[in-house]
């Protein structure tokens, strides 16, 4: 049974300031020779963030008190907004409907899950993309866009379906912005009150939930 999840992005406001980033788990073994063996404990990487520290308004305060009070701390989801990776395509550039490969046909399969490619030299890593902001994908098959009738997104799953199965061999690919699920990694906030209309809340950590 899936997590609890609420459909709603973390006050972008808040959010300024924050901190955070992929991590990875990586077990590394030195043998008596002095070699190493490295070896990947996770299949895809997690992200970490921090919405603190920041001297907040009272206001500001009174939102972020509200929106974790609504989630119950760490036990439902919801969406974060990264500053740095929320596109399919490059900083400054929007996204194209070619941006990204999805799959290639086979005649048969109309389903496809986002994901965005990182790297592509040596080793690249596909990241799944469960989160699309509703109304941002667009699809194109073969490198020719297709008009907004000719699929479906789930914009709670990452799920494109095509009205029709592309054909064997063709390359399916979407241009999309996302955001990240996570939850509260604490079942507390502590608010420094210092000044009468203001207030430092030190630590605010956020953590991506995987499925």
């Amino acid at each position: 049974m899936p997590s609890p999840f609420h459909e709603v992005r973390f006050p972008l406001a808040l959010s300024y300031g924050s901190r955070g980033g992929p991590e990875r788990r990586t077990e590394i073994v030195t043998l008596g020779s002095g070699d190493e063996e490295r070896n990947s404990l996770w299949r895809h990487s997690r992200r970490t963030y921090n919405a603190g520290p920041a001297l907040r308004r009272a206001e500001d305060v009174a939102v972020l008190i509200a929106f974790f009070e609504e989630r119950r701390g760490p036990l439902y989801g919801f969406r974060w907004r990264d500053p740095f990776d929320h596109a399919s395509a490059p900083p400054g550039r929007e996204p194209a409907p070619t941006d990204q490969a999805l799959g290639t046909g086979d005649g048969t399969t109309r389903v496809f899950p986002l994901a965005k490619t990182y790297g592509g030299a040596f080793a690249p890593y596909a990241r799944p993309i469960t989160k699309p902001v509703a109304g941002s994908v667009t699809v194109a098959v073969g490198g020719v866009a297709l008009a907004p009738a000719a699929f479906t997104v789930d914009a709670t799953t990452g799920l494109v379906t095509l009205a029709a199965a592309p054909g064997l061999g063709a390359v399916v690919t979407a241009g999309f912005t996302f955001d990240v699920p996570v939850r509260f990694a604490t079942d507390r906030i502590e608010i420094d009150h210092q000044a009468l209309r203001a207030g430092v809340v030190a630590d605010i950590p956020i953590l991506e939930i995987r499925r």
